[in-house]
């Protein structure tokens, strides 16, 4: 385990140097050794290496010094054309098992209907955010969106209607936000986004924006809906995702027991006396 991470922190040109010196020494302690001792399975460990960590085209260049390798070893080239072979072969095999791993990290973190983060992954960029914020001393805003009335959009049309409305915000925000903004969609009709190094009036006119941009698609569908619209930016970062969570959250409970359809925007990390927050109502 300890050697895996060690490679992970490597450039791909180290491991595969590294990949080939290993394959160096082996040809070596190869052309020593006995006849009677088979060493060939060794080299599916730099094999592996350069397929794992560098990629599968480093895999099958490897594969194929390790033949060349094993050849000058033993003299044999018919048991050198085998052993490319065998080793090509793990190397594609590998390389699928490495691709299906890939996938299915993927999928773990991706909400299954809209394609955007979800909310197990929205965490993990928040707190990576907060980090970078601290470091380098900037602010960021985050916001929640929650369709309103979106039970009704399920039980008078159905949910396959219910599926296209999500999809449609989805593709909405992505069309309207920055590629790097991250868009999540934490579960039944609620959406965050998290601004990275916006203020609170760059914070503003984007989200604005985003209120706009998806009242213009739900009109041109003639879905009966609204959107609510919470959003804080940090003057300085929180402590903590969940004091972040936090705040948007109580914001959010404001917005809906007070008309929804409403974007409520607040600083936080300021002076009371510098004026805190900003709420406009939708019709």
């Amino acid at each position: 385990m300890h050697l895996m991470n060690f490679f992970f922190t490597q450039t791909k040109v180290t491991a595969f140097i590294a990949a080939l010196v290993l394959v160096s020494i082996l040809g070596y302690i190869d052309l020593m050794a006995l006849p009677a001792i088979a060493l060939s399975v060794f080299y599916l460990i730099p094999i592996f290496q350069s397929t794992w960590f560098v990629g599968k085209q480093a895999g099958f260049f490897t594969a194929f010094v390790s033949a060349i390798t094993f050849y000058f070893a033993n003299s044999s080239i018919w048991n050198s054309g085998q052993n490319f072979i065998f080793f090509a072969t793990f190397v594609y095999l590998l390389d699928y098992i490495k691709k299906l791993r890939i996938e299915k990290q993927k999928m773990a973190k991706t909400d299954f209907l809209t394609g955007l983060a979800n909310s197990s992954l929205f965490f993990e960029f928040a707190d990576l955010e907060i980090k970078r914020a601290s470091r380098f001393k900037y602010q960021l805003t985050i916001a929640y969106i929650d369709i309103d009335n979106f039970k009704l959009v399920n039980e008078k049309l159905g949910y396959q209607i219910g599926n296209l409305l999500l999809n449609e915000v989805a593709t909405t925000l992505k069309a309207t936000l920055r590629m790097t903004d991250v868009i999540a969609r934490l579960g039944g009709d609620e959406f965050a986004i998290l601004l990275s190094e916006t203020g609170y009036d760059p914070a503003k006119i984007v989200l604005n924006r985003v209120q706009s941009k998806l009242s213009e698609a739900v009109a041109a569908q003639d879905w009966n809906v609204t959107f609510s619209i919470a959003a804080v930016t940090f003057i300085k970062p929180p402590n903590s995702v969940e004091e972040m969570i936090e705040r948007a959250n109580n914001l959010m409970y404001f917005i809906k027991h007070n008309g929804k359809n409403m974007l409520k925007h607040e600083r936080f990390g300021e002076p009371p006396e510098s004026g805190i927050e900003n709420v406009t109502q939708f019709k």
